[in-house]
This record gives C-alpha cells, structure tokens and sequence, in this order.
C-alpha cells in the first residue's frame, strides 16, 4: 500500500507542533488528521480509518497514556500503531509509554528523519501483525501457553540475562548462540517472535535475516535485531529487511522485555480480532450445518448436543430430513481436519448429503441410507476439492409406522442400540469406507427393529477422543458404560452430558457431536 494511502493523526494541544507534524508527513505523502486533545483524537478515530496515531503525552483533561490504555481498550482501534511524541527522554518514561501500550516513542525536539523513519517502520510492523497474526494456526489463539521466543547470540553471558528477564515476564524462551543453530532450531520450532544479534560469526544477523525471509513458513515471524550500534544508517539496513524493530543492547534487558511485550501484544490483539470475526461469523453460519434445534417425529424424541470447540464451527453437521410422514433421515457427519477449514469441506458435505437425499427419492430405493451415502460418495469422489478431505458420516432413517431404523455408516463410530425389553447394549458397525476415499465405498443397511423404550446413540470420535487431566482418552469403553447404566432414566443425553464434562473438566479438545433417539 503507498503512502499516500495512509493517515496519520495527530493529537496535540500544541497548535505549532501540530502543523510542524502535518508538513513533514504531507510532504513524504500522508494523509493528516489534526485534534487538540483526547476526547477529540477519539472523535476521528471513530469516524475516520486512522492507519496510525502520534500523540503528545502531556495535554489538559486526559495526557496520552490515558488516552492510548483507552484506545487499546476499544475493539475497533486497538490495533492501530501508537506513536508517543514527548519532552521527556528518560528510561522510565519509555517503559511507561510501552506499558500504556504504545508502540514507540519520539522525543521533542525531534529530528524529522527519525520521525519519518518510525511511522514507516511501524506501517511495515503493521502489516507484519496482520499477516502473521491471521496466518497463524488459529488454534494457537485459544492456547493458554506463553508466547514463544527464540533468541540468537554468540554473547552467552548477555543472552542468558535477556533469557532470564523475558522468561520472568512470562515468555517461553529457547536460546541459541549462532544463526546455524537458530536454522536448525527452527525446522522443528516455530517461534512468535525472533531476537536475533546482528555481529554474530559465520552467519551475521543480516544474512540470517535474508535467510529467513526465503522461507515461506517463517518470514511472517516478528523479527527484532539486537544492535550495539545506534546510528541511521545501521537502523535503516535493519528495516530494510522488514524487522519489526531494533534494540539496543545498552537499552537493558527491561526495555527489550518492553519492546518484546508491546509487539506481542499487536499480534495478540490482531489474533483476537481475528476470533472475534470469526466469532460473529459463526453465530449466522452454524445453523447452516448444525440445526438450531432437533425436529418433532411422531413416535420419537430425538435430542442432539453439539459443542463446538472454542465456540468456533469445525467439521461436525448435522442434518435432518422429513422424506414423509412415516419416515425421517438423520445425518450426523464428521470432516476430517480443524476448525474453519474443516468447516468449509462439511458445508460443502451437507449440501451434496441434501442434494442425495432428494435424488433418491424420486426412486424405488428411497428409504435405504445405502443408496443415500452411495450417491453421496459419488458426488464427493467426483469434486476434485472436495475429495482430498476424507469425512465419516452415519445416516439413520427412523420409520414410525413399522418402528425401525435402517443404517449406514461410511468410516463412521459404531451406532449404539439399547434395548430396554432385553436390557441390553448393542454396537452396530458399518463396512462403509471413508466418503471420496474410493469410488464404490461398499455400503450396506442395516436394519434395526425397535420396540418402545430402545434407544440409538450416534456420536463423532470428538467425545471419545477427549482426554481429561491424567491424560485418560474418555473412550468408546466408557460411553458404553455410561448408556448401559443409564436403563432407568429417560434424560439419557444429559446424562452423558453431565458425566462427560465432569471428566473433561469442561474442556474439549474437538467438535462433541451426539444424537440420541429414543422410541416412544
């Protein structure tokens, strides 16, 4: 993006200032926008799309590290770079503005190229967030572990002093000692950020920098160069590599520990608000593969629960279709894969299982769950997309005239049938392969009759995959337990509901997707 593509605005109550601010940006093609103090710097940042925000620290009602806690406390502006422009030059006014959440710091009188030089660094840093916050493994943002940092430098002494600061912030530090090992490290390691010496032997921190940059996998990482030199002309080198910033090694471990926080926290919040898209997206998108709410079919009760991970839609769906008044197709799918991805191909499952449902029954086969996966898996095979993601799915056709179900399953957990007159459990098992893992999957019905009080589970391997604390897999063993001691009570689902999140604490490690059908 040019420059001239973005705005700058500047809050000061300094009116010299100001316009001092605006003529150099203007002339290196800014666009300005110009406010006396806080409340109405806020003002333009909710009408206006502000690309970056120089503010003075001293004003009237609100000085500018109230004013910058307040915008990194709003949803809409708290990813904006934050420049300080301030008087005050000492260490504990740079950890003050850092903490507040800025992003750095220029000092009054300023020189006009170091000005310049900052806002286009932060624009560059900008970008960096944004393309690694969002290109990041998205089950990352719901992780409680540390943000991860690797350090490269040949000074042992000064590196482990850095180590030993930024692990007491609460940072997961591995630390190597030249650019080989860094290289090495980093096929098996990926890093949210990367601190790395510049004079290092061998390999220098530029050219490990180049080297980086080659790799696809690892150019969108943060990258901070430690520096014993201050001068322009070594700052400018740096940035031409698209650093994320410089430190200087006699700046101390506190204000590296400062730096290190404020980048992570960009990228945590550019991670948030990725989640909070996602979010809102998924609350209009997840009725659309998982019903809102089970249907009404004379002669049963069927109750569903779908938990999906984090809150955000994985591969689970969930479908039912009304072929008449005497029978009923339950759909229960799951796509292979994690989170949205995986969300997308069972989209895409659903609407073929849709579009199957209603071929068939312009056929004389129109009750066999056979024939239904069968067409199913010929569409999927076909789709060259589609077909390189494998799914599971079981589809269950209830009858109420005759009282049965007939099955099928496609690389699917076995369905579980409990007779109340035999006080038994029984697994049903499909041969049926992997839809779009060939192009005849081989799929039987399975007929079931049923009498009033029997019951079927169908389930996703997300529940029996869970593990709790003790690293104990809940298990198809213990399910079965569970609907075998559950003969007495008619709430059967929530049963194993209640049970269930007793042993995983309520803590879930994939979609939990169960359908219960009990005959009444």
């Amino acid at each position: 993006m040019a420059d001239s593509d973005k705005t700058v605005l500047i809050i000061d109550d300094d009116v010299t200032i100001r316009k001092l601010l605006v003529h150099h940006l203007n002339v290196n093609e800014y666009n300005t926008l110009e406010a006396e103090n806080a409340e109405e710097g806020m003002n333009y940042l909710d009408i206006n799309n502000v690309d970056l925000v120089l503010c003075d620290v001293t004003m009237g009602e609100m000085d500018g590290f109230a004013f910058c806690r307040k915008v990194r406390e709003n949803e809409n502006h708290r990813l904006i770079p934050f420049i300080f422009v301030t008087a005050k030059n000492t260490y504990e006014d740079k950890t003050k503005a850092l903490e507040a959440g800025g992003d750095d710091i220029i000092t009054k009188p300023f020189d006009v190229d170091e000005l310049i030089l900052k806002v286009k660094a932060l624009q560059k840093r900008s970008d960096i967030y944004k393309l690694h916050g969002v290109k990041k493994n998205l089950s990352t943002s719901f992780e409680s572990s540390s943000f991860k940092i690797l350090i490269v430098d040949d000074d042992e002494a000064l590196s482990k002093m850095f180590k030993y600061n930024l692990e007491n912030a609460g940072f997961a530090c591995n630390l190597v000692h030249n650019a080989e090992e860094a290289l090495e490290e980093l096929q098996f390691y990926t890093p949210d950020i990367i601190i790395s010496d510049i004079m290092m032997p061998k390999i220098d921190g530029i050219e490990f920098r180049k080297r980086i940059l080659d790799k696809p996998k690892l150019k969108s990482i943060p990258f901070i160069f430690l520096t014993v030199k201050g001068e322009e002309k070594d700052i400018l080198d740096g940035y031409e590599y698209d650093i994320a910033d410089y430190v200087l090694k006699t700046e101390g471990p506190k204000v590296i520990v400062a730096k290190v926080k404020a980048i992570l926290n960009s990228i945590s919040r550019e991670r948030q608000k990725v989640v909070t898209e996602l979010n809102h997206a998924a609350e209009s998108l997840r009725a659309k593969v998982v019903p809102e709410k089970e249907p009404e079919f004379n002669g049963f009760t069927i109750n569903q629960w779908h938990q999906p991970y984090e809150g955000i839609p994985g591969g689970d769906f969930i479908d039912y279709f009304l072929m008449d008044d005497h029978h009923l197709a339950i759909i229960l799918g799951d796509v292979m894969g994690k989170k949205w991805g995986a969300w997308y191909f069972a989209f895409a499952y659903a609407a073929y299982v849709r579009s199957a449902i209603r071929g068939v029954l312009q056929s004389s086969e129109a009750y066999s769950p056979s024939k239904i996966i069968s067409e199913v898996n010929q569409s999927v095979y076909s789709d060259a997309k589609v077909s390189e993601v494998f799914s599971t799915i079981s589809i269950v056709i209830l009858n109420n005239k005759d009282l049965t179900a007939s099955y099928t399953g496609a690389g699917d957990l076995p369905l579980l049938h409990k007779s109340l007159s035999e006080n038994s459990v029984n697994s049903i098992s499909s041969k049926g392969t992997l839809l779009g893992f060939s192009n005849n999957g081989e799929y039987e019905d399975r007929i079931i009759k049923l009498n009033k009080g029997d019951s079927i589970l169908l389930t996703t391997d997300g529940l029996i995959e869970t593990r709790n604390k003790a690293n104990e897999q809940f298990g198809t063993k213990r399910l079965f337990n569970l609907i075998n001691s559950s003969f007495e009570l008619r709430d059967e689902l929530d049963f194993i509901k209640k049970k269930f999140n007793v042993f995983a604490n309520d803590k879930f490690e994939d979609d939990i997707s169960i359908i219960a059908i009990q005959v009444n």
